[in-house]
């Protein structure tokens, strides 16, 4: 993925806004991403960069999770408890790290999905399709190449949908439901010249 620092990604329309105090006391220190701003507004660009460090090495799979659910709870109040319970399932990471081996081509992010939904792979508590696709987003995304691209899929996406994405309205979607919504909004990507992301953030926002 190409570097998104210091860029408001195209779409994104305002920061998460989160009390970042709180949610430092409420989750064990190792799990803490050294780079989130302190300032308390979480843009996209700060999410990749905690995903880049993920990759280089130099972040944990407990650390980017936090920021995943840092950014996807936002100033929501059970925030924090949940991810503490969704982080205390998985002590050192390796779970997480299991399904995120898995995050590029379309068989791998079937996969990936496939464990993450699985109790007896690498399902977390309160980590469901909703929070889970975020993290295979922030991982996943590769800028600039096009093609299918791991997106998120929660029930703010799923309800502003069209019927050809593919999806239901349920909270749960199948591994090939979020797979056939990739691939639309690829083709709505490559025919307007845009992202997929940002086809995500225009259906999202009525565009």
């Amino acid at each position: 993925m190409q570097a998104t620092e210091g860029v408001v990604l195209p779409g994104e329309q305002a920061p998460v806004i989160v009390n970042i105090d709180r949610w430092r006391a409420g989750l064990p220190p190792d799990a803490w991403p050294d780079n989130l701003p302190t300032s308390g507004e979480i843009w996209r660009r700060d999410v990749f960069a905690v995903a880049d460090a993920y990759r280089a090495g130099s972040a944990s799979a407990r650390q980017l999770l936090t920021a995943v659910l840092v950014w996807g709870y936002g100033p929501i109040g059970y925030g924090p408890w949940r991810a503490t319970r969704s982080l205390a399932a998985d002590p050192e990471g390796k779970r997480l790290a299991y399904a995120l081996e898995e995050a590029s081509d379309e068989d791998a992010l079937r996969t990936a999905y496939r464990r993450l939904s699985d109790p007896n792979h690498a399902r977390l508590p309160w980590l469901g399709p909703g929070l889970f696709t975020k993290v295979l987003y922030f991982v996943g995304y590769r800028r600039g190449v096009g093609g299918v691209q791991p997106l998120i899929l929660d029930r703010v996406v799923a309800s502003h949908l069209p019927a050809e994405a593919g999806v239901s309205r349920r909270n749960a979607w199948s591994t090939e439901e979020w797979l056939a919504y990739l691939r639309w909004a690829a083709g709505q990507a490559q025919a307007r010249g845009m992202e997929p992301d940002a086809v995500e953030m225009a259906v999202v926002h009525d565009r």
